[in-house]
């Protein structure tokens, strides 16, 4: 169909070749570190030195792997595209018919005649490095023709055999992005979401490495399916050799069938890349979201939500006396959360009636939100929207709204059901609904929660599986409302960090990273979103001295430490904080309004400290002109004092003068001696403060210490106490 064409992509220090020759889908030739300025032959010759040599009793010619794998070409691994039309064209075979290129971008359009179907498939590599990959299958048979019935689309990137090690997060409630490593071996590991949401066990990243990567050490690929319903990741290595990266939609039975000129759409796969570890990898995903247009731009607001001060009970006083004290410290958002409308003085009832509750406020919120505005601060609302209890008056008018097999109810959970915003009436009503109440209170934010998982996720009455027009849905509104109400903002939480993706986050301006406040069950929760997602988007608060789920008690700037290193809030009833309390939140506020610019502007950076009861994390400025640093005693250890600590990310050729930063600046706890430096810091090179570091002043578990690093001839925007 055309000659020789190799395209070469180079973007933020990652390198992607593609190889188009001959009439099948393009070939991955190289994804990883940029490879310079590299020549047509120099091109073709990276690809012709790739290519193995027929193996024994494989089939006689050499198998190529295409973003979408196909068995038809010998490939027998995990296939891209699987379905059937009544039985047969289950093995497809795509002609390429024209090559689209753009700015680091390719589209490709293929077919096949005999099997009737149109493949449209986009690749692109971002700004940041990030490789992004969709397709779109379309069907060309005739009307009178069966549908094709798709099982799904999976999209691969390959990866080299030196990654030898797999790292992917799972998780539950209150514990969400916990990693586990293991080898990568012959075979397939698998992970599949059939949960309806992104899940709090999410994958996450499914990322494949050089043996023993860390933070900073070691290359990585990683691979990320930008999607907030059912969703599969694998990792596959075949005795072949080839080593692969893929994911996409999980599709449940039935829920695609392409008739004539139907389409359907896959979400972005999306694969990131480090030279020297994770955090290059995840400097890609921030540097992909932060580059959007509609990333948010104005400094994050201080955030006091409502929910564990006052849970169900709300009272015009009690909520404006927190207000009050919320002012006295400095925060900017106010959020009323659940309870607030119809029936609903506990989790029993009222999901679904998004009508302010006439009798617990009369007057409607209108006192609250003057007073509240009044204090300065904007107002937000908790809703629900794709949830209904069974008992409330939306389930007792429109039972077929809720989202069934047909013939039973799913099993409740936290005694709701799940509303069906695939059937056209339930979802205008749920829009009329939200677009009323943010017209009627001017609201600015909506904390839009998802507090369970989608089980016989069906349409009524057919019970035709449902969680992709689910799916779909749930981003329609989100758009919609976004577009008629310009300035609202929204955050996605889904008990917690249950919907934690790139497809959310096109719609929504922070994600709920967890319930679990406890600040040292946020280190590593924090940590390891922080792979995905920066710090701005991480909504991260201050909770109340002894943590509600799980009854541990912290220092205020062990709490307070932690939630600065994202979107700062609280969620502490500060009626009930002593005036020391309240003056002490106040500086550490005042000390996130300073650091804003750099906390949500710079590149995140965290150590790979060889004592794991000790760890490092930051953040540094893009011009490496200034960082700031939290050093956190996870828990007691092996020796005492604690080992040099190195600071990761300076300018090794610039040097920096790193001091105690207020009021994180002292270590709280028993008594013990600092190291001579700490009093009045110490002028050291970058190269020195990355390779060889500074002494820890922590010995005690729970723990945390901020440094501040300035380059010399720069002046901090910070000082500590006395400086």
């Amino acid at each position: 169909m055309r000659g020789g064409t190799f395209l070469h992509f180079r973007a933020a220090g990652t390198g992607l070749v593609l190889d188009c020759t001959g009439d099948g889908l393009p070939r991955v030739a190289h994804w990883g570190e940029d490879l310079g300025e590299l020549s047509d032959a120099a091109l073709a010759a990276l690809a012709r030195a790739a290519v193995p040599q027929v193996a024994s009793n494989n089939v006689d010619v050499v198998v190529p792997l295409a973003p979408l794998p196909e068995h038809a070409s010998g490939w027998l691994g995990t296939p891209g595209l699987t379905g059937h039309r009544a039985g047969a064209d289950f093995s497809t075979a795509f002609a390429v018919t024209a090559l689209e290129t753009g700015e680091r971008a390719l589209t490709v359009t293929a077919e096949d005649v005999r099997a009737e179907l149109e493949l449209r498939l986009d690749i692109e590599l971002t700004a940041s490095g990030l490789v992004r990959q969709r397709a779109t299958v379309t069907s060309q048979a005739e009307a009178d023709a069966p549908p094709f019935d798709l099982s799904g689309v999976l999209l691969a990137l390959p990866v080299p055999e030196r990654a030898v090690e797999l790292l992917d997060m799972t998780g539950r409630h209150l514990r969400e992005r916990t990693p586990q490593r293991h080898a990568f071996t012959i075979g397939t590991h698998l992970r599949e979401n059939r949960k309806g949401r992104t899940g709090t066990d999410a994958v996450t990243v499914h990322a494949a490495g050089e043996r023993g990567f860390g933070f900073g050490s070691g290359e990585v690929w990683g691979l990320h399916v930008a999607w907030s319903g059912n969703q599969r990741s694998l990792a596959e290595r075949t005795h072949t050799g080839v080593s692969l990266l893929a994911g996409g939609e999980l599709l449940l039975p039935g829920e695609i069938a392409l008739g004539s000129g139907a389409s359907y759409t896959t979400p972005w796969v999306c694969g990131a890349y480090g030279r020297h570890g994770l955090d290059e990898l995840a400097g890609r995903f921030h540097g992909y979201l932060r580059g959007r247009a509609r990333h948010p731009r104005t400094p994050r607001p201080v955030t006091l939500n409502v929910w564990e001060a006052v849970y169900f009970d709300h009272d015009l006083d009690r909520l404006t006396a927190l207000a009050d004290a919320a002012a006295e410290v400095g925060a900017e958002r106010f959020v009323l959360d659940d309870g607030w409308f119809r029936g609903r003085r506990d989790d029993h009832a009222g999901l679904g009636d998004w009508y302010v509750d006439e009798t617990v406020w009369p007057d409607g919120l209108h006192p609250l939100t003057e007073h509240v505005r009044g204090r300065g601060l904007e107002f937000g609302l908790w809703v629900e929207p794709e949830m209904v209890n069974p008992n409330s008056d939306l389930a007792r008018e429109h039972p077929e709204w809720i989202m069934a097999t047909g013939d039973r109810m799913p099993p409740e959970s936290r005694h709701q059901q799940v509303l069906d915003l695939g059937h056209r009436d339930a979802y205008a009503y749920v829009l009329e609904r939200l677009d009323a109440l943010i017209g009627e209170y001017a609201l600015t934010y909506l904390k839009w929660d998802h507090n369970r998982d989608l089980v016989d996720a069906g349409h009524s009455p057919t019970g035709q599986a449902g969680v992709h027009a689910q799916t779909r849905a749930v981003y329609r509104l989100l758009d919609e409302l976004r577009a008629r109400h310009p300035g609202l903002e929204i955050e996605s939480c889904s008990s917690g960090g249950g919907r934690v993706d790139l497809g959310i986050l096109e719609r929504a301006d922070r994600v709920w990273t967890s319930d679990c406040i406890d600040a040292l069950e946020r280190q590593r929760i924090q940590r390891w979103t922080g792979v995905l997602v920066p710090p701005e988007l991480m909504g991260a608060h201050v909770g109340a001295p002894e943590a509600h789920t799980t009854g541990r008690t912290h220092t205020l700037g062990f709490r307070a430490g932690t939630a600065l290193f994202g979107h700062f809030g609280i969620e502490w009833d500060l009626t009930r904080a002593t005036p020391a309390e309240r003056a002490a939140l106040g500086e550490w506020i005042a000390l996130y309004k300073r650091l804003r610019p750099l906390l949500h502007d710079g590149t995140v950076v965290r150590g790979d400290h060889p004592d794991p009861a000790l760890w490092v994390h930051g953040v540094v400025a893009r011009d490496r002109s200034r960082a700031v640093y939290a050093l956190v005693q996870m828990e007691t250890g092996l020796t005492a004092p604690p080992g040099m600590v190195r600071l990761p990310g300076l300018d090794p050729a610039a040097e920096y003068r790193v001091a105690p930063l207020a009021p994180g600046d002292r270590p709280a706890g028993p008594a013990g001696d600092l190291p001579p430096w700490w009093g009045e810091g110490v002028r050291l090179p970058g190269r020195v403060l990355s390779g060889v570091g500074v002494r820890a002043p922590l010995q005690f578990p729970e723990r945390l210490v901020l440094l501040e690093a300035v380059r010399a001839g720069g002046a901090p925007g910070v000082t500590r106490a006395g400086g």
